[in-house]
């Protein structure tokens, strides 16, 4: 399976010819979901969902289809009929010949006064890569490629690191680093490196991986 890391917390997986589209929000590039076979929403949140994004996907195949939560599906279900699905906790799907499971239900507290909404992790080819989306969860089943939500305003380094060790991936590739800057980088990469127990890499927007 080719990774493919798009700015901020989108990526794009090939494999057999098809290709699957994780969070193209407004943080990623506008054609970051032009040419999917099949596309994943973990929650509403700007930076991981774009609607004109999704549509540009959408109009770009129309044979592609959109996975996602209730509060993102609402939002595009009337203008493409049939091709938006609703998912949850504990769903199984296969989206263009990738497995999917769904982990997880809300988003990581921000700040108690802010309500949590909804948000959805990925488990893609019974764990060879997991999207948690933003939020800290932790499937039940071994991953082989865990996506790290490296920085946010609702995370600090240590949970980060904790998360990594919690999870137990063979490798840990950075994602959800819009907002990190080039000087802080080489301090994540050491810390979590040292202290997360599994192996930690990171791929500049565009670049790729066989995972």
């Amino acid at each position: 399976m080719k990774l493919t890391k798009k700015s901020h917390a989108c990526i794009r997986l090939e494999k057999d010819g098809r290709t699957l589209v994780i969070d193209p929000g407004t943080f990623s590039e506008e054609d970051a979901a032009v040419g999917a076979d099949a596309i994943l929403v973990t929650h509403e949140h700007l930076d991981h969902f774009n609607e004109d994004r999704l549509r540009a996907g959408l109009e770009s195949n129309p044979a592609a289809e959109i996975w996602t939560l209730k509060s993102v599906a609402e939002k595009l279900s009337a203008a493409f009929p049939g091709r938006v699905h609703t998912v949850g906790h504990g769903d199984t799907f296969t989206a263009a010949g990738f497995d999917v499971q769904v982990h997880g239900e809300l988003h990581a507290v921000i700040h108690p006064d802010i309500p949590r909404i909804t948000n959805a992790g990925y488990l893609i080819d019974d764990g060879r890569v997991f999207h948690p989306g933003d939020a800290l969860t932790v499937p039940d089943h071994p991953v082989e490629t865990l996506m790290l939500p490296v920085m946010a305003p609702w995370s600090k380094i240590a949970e980060v690191i904790d998360y990594v060790r919690e999870v137990k991936p063979q490798r840990a590739y950075d994602i959800h680093d819009a907002l990190l800057t080039d000087l802080a980088r080489p301090i994540y990469d050491h810390q979590i490196g040292a202290l997360g127990g599994s192996e930690h890499l990171r791929l500049t927007p565009g670049a790729s991986a066989e995972v």
